[in-house]
């Protein structure tokens, strides 16, 4: 590269002695690298959201005298947001009205406010145990696997329950006092319409009370009390999802479990004739207008919640006198939401609730203990008691959530060599006395207020010993992180620049030396370190967080000698190399917080691209000495791809748009090749355009890619064309759609080696599986996103070109060395930082171009129906990331081609892409909340997340990638080729 780079620019003798050295090092360090990552990245599950499980405790039962409710009915209908259920239809009908009824007459309204992660298994156990699992448990939510935890279920006499294979059998699969039953997981097809799963589950109860008619031992069972009826509809989950939520097959499965309501309703009214059945209607989750769920969106979040019948208070007019009880959170997230004028029920009063209170409302309706684990607050805006039931019903409910303090305090206390109790509940013990003497003198009030203080002093308790070892945990994390980047900083500059060579070292015998002292003592710490870890009983991942961090430092001190001849080199009056090292730092760092923002505001990429159009335009306008279309053709790249992050992140639906993308991807592909072919002679072009005359170019295999574009944009249409007149997916178009997807991917294998040639074929090849995922707008993307590649491919070539090869910097002049490495492969200098960078943020733009927002909700899951249409998570989860990835493998296969047109070293600017990951990770680690709004947190923890697994797939994509790229012959002045090493 032309002009001085300063220290990084240095010329060093090519290291043969040391290569095998410098792999192996770089092996160990990869591995290293991912382990790191990945026990790092579950630190914050340590740090915020560790399982609030403990066990010990024993049940606390309200004191009494007949509980309000003999049996208890518990409706979920999996997937139905609140404002669909509430707000009325085109029309002005409402699509619930028997439960709209019962709102008016007969019962207690209000909205559940879950929390993330947004996913059936948290939602049902918040419900039914009353407690939020952490967020890792999103991945127990398709497994059959008994509870570890206390639930309602759990303390009734018997359960009965039908729905879905997913829900049913994790709360009843090992509950001895329960009848269940389940449907097969086939029936979970996305191509039909799923309220008929709603149906077949009401169908299995009303069988059951029939069959109770000739069955006496079952008639004496459903007499019996403490009895709880679960019926999960999974319907609206499955329309949603396949429909989204805005559909006339989603919203009309709104009606049909309403019409379960009032017929389970009419059932056991029927049936037992007491009037002491309660009933409770809700949402495990809500569902996002793209058919997902998973965040904290308030279209996930807010569920309704209808409860009547037995032991629960008449609709009361709103006043402004009346106190709505609206919920608070563990962690003080309160919900001000006030109720839409559509809804039209302003005039009753709403009670809001945390999706965990809805526990102890059941527990207390049917005269239970509340669940050992449950964090839920007894709603009283439900429950119809006189007052002094009321407050035993609230004692106990304090005591219960006491007691799980109590319990972490003492297995705290007897794990901690230094332990700090939490000083609000030091005197616990007298106020519980206190409270039992005011309701001794029947001074209610008084005991109730104190009740629900210690109840909520409780709570702040059992969240100060969820965050205990906080401080600790996010110092040791920095460190470690800091320790990692300082560790790739320190092999860079080793192993891909003259450093090493400008730093001969004389003394290596002496510093090998001082280097074992150094681990040995690292060593003697780090067992230190474990020994004080395992005397506190600390969990195996807090000895991986101390050993890792413990090694990287030793590693940074052994290399000490190295760090302070750099310090006294770069003092010796080099100040215009410190200078451009601080120029370069401050842009990488700016460019760095730029893409942390972007993760929060999507357009800021359209500025982007805009003032890069511009800027690299209005640079190489300049810089060709020759009248050139190259600039002009930047600009208007980059223009154009800066138009998709303005578009909306739900992708709409847009069959038509999908089948010209093909058309589209087709005229690029054609450009491609034309250019290829047409540049013999232009010593422009000839590095990218390079061609073994001896081989003849065989325009077969282009034309097969070309078909196989076309062919995959017919099968959207009918694929598509089925799925909307609700009919089947044909196995023969799931088989074409698979084949077409594998073949494609293999052809680019076979296709010429010059740069040029091999990316188009790969452009071509990926295009089928891109476009058989599609749905909308994010097709063209996938050919805005190859245009602007192949214009930094261009800025590239043309920086290249015009750099003269006999221009050697004044350093490199001084010192007579020379510039290149192994394999044809030149040392990294400082200037090449812009690699990774631009790397960076085309590696984001083709995440964020794509409609996702950086959230686990963010990816659209009608994108699979022309492959699979039966409820699979794992495999439509693995098709999701696939199509995520498309984008991706491209970017890296333009940074693969790259690196070997500039004779860069490839791993060296690997390194130098996770060294600057890691500078957001860190940043992106000191944003993960666990307070303020759900979709904050769920978004912050997504955020750190979707950062700390980039180390991990980008280098799965450098592996996968290697397979296209390794091939790729460079054309030279000499006509001669350079082979990627």
């Amino acid at each position: 590269m032309g002009g001085s780079d300063g220290i990084l620019g240095m010329k060093g003798g090519e290291r043969k002695s040391r290569e095998k050295l410098v792999k192996r090092r770089e092996r160990w360090l990869v591995i290293l690298g991912i382990v790191l990552h990945a026990v790092y990245m579950l630190s914050i599950f340590d740090i915020y959201f560790k399982t609030p499980i403990v066990h010990g405790m024993h049940p606390v039962k309200p004191r009494f005298k007949d509980p309000p409710a003999k049996r208890l009915v518990l409706l979920v209908a999996d997937g139905l947001r609140a404002d669909k259920f509430f707000e009325p239809d085109s029309e002005g009908n409402h699509r619930a009205p028997f439960l709209r009824n019962i709102i008016k007459n007969r019962g207690r309204w209000g909205v559940s406010h879950a929390r993330p992660p947004t996913e059936s298994r948290p939602g049902h156990v918040s419900i039914i145990a009353g407690f939020y699992e952490d967020p890792s448990a999103v991945t127990k939510g398709w497994k059959a696997n008994p509870v570890e935890f206390d639930s309602v279920f759990n303390q009734s006499r018997h359960t009965f329950a039908y729905g879905s294979p997913d829900i049913v059998p994790i709360f009843c699969g090992a509950l001895p006092h329960s009848t269940w039953k389940t449907y097969p997981h086939e029936f979970e097809d996305f191509a039909t319409d799923a309220s008929f799963l709603d149906e077949w589950s009401f169908d299995q109860f009303q069988s059951l009370l029939n069959r109770s008619n000739e069955d006496p031992e079952l008639k004496e069972l459903l007499l019996q009390d403490n009895l709880v009826i679960f019926l999960h509809l999974l319907g609206c989950d499955s329309n949603g999802h396949a429909h989204r939520p805005f559909s006339s097959i989603y919203l009309n499965n709104v009606k049909v479990v309403d019409h379960i309501a009032e017929r389970v309703y009419s059932l056991l009214e029927h049936y037992y004739k007491d009037n002491r059945t309660s009933y409770i209607f809700t949402a495990d989750h809500g569902m996002s207008d793209k058919g997902s769920h998973g965040d904290g969106h308030p279209s996930n979040t807010d569920t309704p919640l209808v409860v009547w019948g037995a032991g629960v208070k008449f609709p009361k007019p709103i006043s402004s006198s009346n106190n709505s009880d609206h919920g608070v959170f563990v962690d003080e997230h309160a919900h001000d939401m006030p109720t839409p004028v559509d809804w039209g029920l302003n005039g009753i009063e709403r009670v809001d609730v945390n999706q965990a209170d809805i526990a102890p409302l059941m527990s207390t309706l049917l005269g239970l203990p509340c669940p050992v684990n449950s964090v839920g607050n007894l709603p009283l805006g439900y429950v119809d008691m006189i007052e002094d039931e009321e407050v035993e019903a609230v004692l106990a409910n304090t005591k219960q959530i006491l007691n799980q303090f109590l319990c972490k305090s003492k297995i705290k206390q007897s794990n901690s060599l230094y332990f700090k109790p939490f000083k609000l509940l030091a005197h616990h013990s007298a106020a519980l006395e206190h409270i039992e003497h005011l309701i001794s003198i029947k001074d209610y009030g008084s005991a109730m207020m104190l009740a629900q203080n210690l109840r909520t002093l409780a709570l702040k308790g059992l969240q100060y010993f969820q965050t205990y070892d906080w401080l600790m945990l996010m110092t040791v994390i920095t460190l470690g992180y800091i320790g990692w980047i300082i560790c790739l900083l320190l092999h860079i500059l080793q192993s891909y620049t003259s450093l090493a060579d400008v730093f001969k070292n004389p003394h290596d015998a002496w510093q090998r030396n001082n280097k074992t002292k150094v681990y040995l003592f690292g060593c003697l710490l780090m067992g230190a370190i474990s020994v004080l870890l395992f005397m506190e009983h600390s969990p195996p991942l807090y000895h991986a967080y101390f050993s890792m961090t413990v090694f990287l430092w030793t590693q940074i001190v052994g290399e000490y000698q190295f760090i302070k001849t750099l310090c006294r080199w770069l003092s010796w009056g080099k100040y215009n190399y410190i200078i451009k090292i601080l120029a370069a730092s401050a842009v990488s760092i700016f460019i760095l917080e730029f893409l942390v923002n972007s993760f929060t505001e999507r357009k800021l990429y359209t500025w982007c691209f805009f003032i890069m159009g511009i800027i690299a335009a209005f640079y190489l306008f300049h810089a060709i000495p020759w009248r050139s279309g190259i600039p002009i053709y930047v600009c208007c790249a980059c223009w154009f791809l800066s138009v998709f992050t303005l578009m909306p992140a739900d992708i709409p639906d847009n069959n038509g748009l999908v089948i010209a993308s093909g058309a589209i991807i087709v005229i690029i592909g054609a450009a491609a090749r034309w250019l290829d072919q047409h540049s013999e002679g232009n010593k422009y072009w000839l590095r990218i355009c390079y061609h073994k005359m001896e081989k003849p170019r065989s325009p077969v295999l282009f034309f097969l890619q070309v078909l196989l574009v076309g062919l995959s944009s017919v099968m959207v249409s009918l694929s598509t064309s089925h799925r909307k007149e609700k009919q089947e997916l044909h196995a023969i178009h799931q088989l074409i759609n698979w084949s077409i997807s594998g073949f494609s991917m293999v052809l680019p294998l076979f296709s010429e080696k010059s740069l040029l040639s091999r990316l188009t074929s790969i452009f071509l090849g990926f295009a089928p599986t891109f476009l058989l995922l599609s749905i909308g707008y994010e097709a063209v993307f996938y050919g805005a996103l190859a245009l602007v590649l192949v214009a930094w491919i261009l800025f590239e070539n043309t920086i290249l070109h015009l750099t003269k090869v006999s221009k050697l910097s004044a350093s490199m002049k001084r010192t007579g060395e020379k510039t290149m490495l192994e394999n044809d492969v030149r040392y990294l200098q400082l200037s090449d930082v812009r690699i990774p960078l631009i790397f960076l943020i085309l590696f984001n733009v083709a995440f964020f171009g794509t409609g996702n927002f950086a959230s686990i909700a963010s990816f659209e899951i009608s994108s699979v129906y022309r492959f699979i249409t039966v409820f699979s998570p794992f495999l439509m989860a693995t098709l999701l990331i696939f199509k995520l990835f498309i984008p991706f493998m491209l970017v890296i296969c333009v940074f693969s081609a790259i690196t070997k047109l500039l004779q860069v070293p490839r791993v060296g600017c690997y390194f130098l892409v996770i060294l600057f990951s890691d500078v957001m990770t860190i940043h992106f680690f000191f944003l993960v909340r666990n307070t303020g709004s759900w979709m904050e947190i769920g978004n912050s923890i997504s955020h750190f997340g979707i950062v700390s697994a980039q180390v991990v797939f980008v280098l799965l994509l450098f592996a996968l990638t290697n397979t296209y790229t390794k091939d790729i012959q460079i054309g030279s002045a000499g006509s001669s080729s350079q082979k990627a090493a």
